[in-house]
């Protein structure tokens, strides 16, 4: 039997069955373990090619881990990452790997190329994922390769190298109009989903802000809301966490003709205003507040059935209409920047002008009409 080479060089020997053998390590795996690759054929000439093949690619920086596949390496760089994620991020950052490890799952990473990867994000495209989705995607994607060349496990990342998708217009954001806000002011029904409709219309509070309110968040006058939590969803349980950015962190003053509201909310006396009807001392889950939301719209007719978040369109869109400034929306909703308000804004000049009508015509009823105490209230701030 021939003599092993020195550690690194590639032992060379051969077997009885007059094969020539040589292993050489070549680096480490995702999880730790040495990576050698085994070289066998009986003529000597072609194990000594085939290794020295190798050994030039591991000095100059081209050989890399071939049979690592993509759903390992994806589950280690999640393992190593997600300390660095918000604990109420990290579901969302679980869904975006495994739509990843659906399309990518067996392939070795050597195998991703740029032409795969534009593959993949036009597949999402033609499933209707939106313009968010796929931007996560592509930048989960991007971050995974990235520390995989970090590794030496391949020599370029295939996502820069991508065209990147054009972006669908955005979707039309729904929104109720002044009419259906005056049905829905004066004749929802007098109770905790009623009141919590009024102020979702006239505050802008995301639900999950709504959700996390405890009494002492809503000033006893009624004049203010503090947002200083939210309701975040943990492994399928309601919980407390931080709002959804910096931003969001604020204080939303409260037109008059809806202060009452805001009274009677503070009156609740579980720990928060919208408290779990099974697990006390814990927020409502979302869905039962979706429940109670419905159920209150279904005793108001002529008024479509929207989302929670809609209530919310409608404030940003109709504050704009009445002239409000960008940075004023801005600071009351608790976007993170002004092309986030103008997402959402959906009046053109000609709704612009009737909006301002319909408020006036609102003014003139006693204040039943919430959006015009909403700019009188915005103007003496």
């Amino acid at each position: 039997m021939a003599k092993r080479r020195a550690n690194g060089e590639g032992s060379l020997y051969r077997t009885n069955d007059g094969y020539w053998n040589c292993q050489i390590m070549v680096g480490y795996k995702a999880d730790g373990k040495r990576d050698i690759r085994h070289i066998r054929s009986k003529s000597q000439q072609v194990v000594i090619q085939k290794r020295d093949e190798l050994k030039r690619k591991k000095a100059d920086g081209t050989l890399v881990a071939e049979n690592l596949r993509f759903e390992e390496w994806a589950d280690t760089w999640y393992e190593h990452h997600k300390d660095n994620i918000k604990p109420t991020t990290q579901e969302s950052y679980r869904y975006t790997l495994r739509i990843l490890k659906d399309y990518f799952g067996r392939w070795r990473l050597t195998d991703i190329k740029a032409m795969h990867v534009e593959e993949f994000l036009k597949k999402l495209r033609k499933e209707g994922r939106s313009n968010s989705a796929l931007s996560q995607c592509r930048g989960m994607l991007y971050q995974i390769l990235n520390k995989a060349c970090a590794n030496d496990f391949i020599t370029k990342n295939p996502v820069a190298y991508a065209d990147k998708m054009r972006k669908d217009p955005p979707k039309r954001k729904d929104a109720y109009t002044m009419d259906e806000v005056r049905l829905l002011w004066n004749n929802l029904p007098q109770d905790m989903a009623g009141w919590s409709i009024r102020l979702l219309l006239c505050t802008g509070m995301r639900s999950q802000e709504l959700l996390g309110l405890e009494p002492h968040h809503i000033k006893a006058d009624g004049s203010e809301i503090n947002i200083a939590q939210a309701m975040v969803m943990m492994k399928g349980t309601a919980g407390i966490g931080t709002p959804k950015s910096n931003d969001s962190y604020r204080t939303i003053p409260i037109p008059e003709s809806a202060r009452y509201y805001a009274r009677l909310l503070r009156q609740t006396e579980g720990k928060f205003v919208w408290e779990s009807p099974k697990k006390p001392g814990q927020p409502c889950n979302p869905t039962h507040f979706r429940n109670q939301y419905y159920k209150a719209l279904e005793t108001v007719e002529g008024v479509r059935k929207l989302s929670p978040h809609c209530c919310r369109h409608t404030y940003v869109s109709q504050l704009q209409s009445l002239g409000v400034s960008m940075e004023t929306i801005q600071s009351m909703v608790g976007h993170a920047d002004i092309d986030m308000t103008r997402h959402y804004l959906h009046v053109q000049e000609p709704k612009r002008q009737e909006a301002i009508a319909l408020f006036d015509e609102a003014l003139n009823k006693n204040g039943r009409g919430v959006h015009g105490n909403i700019l009188d209230y915005v103007k003496s701030s």
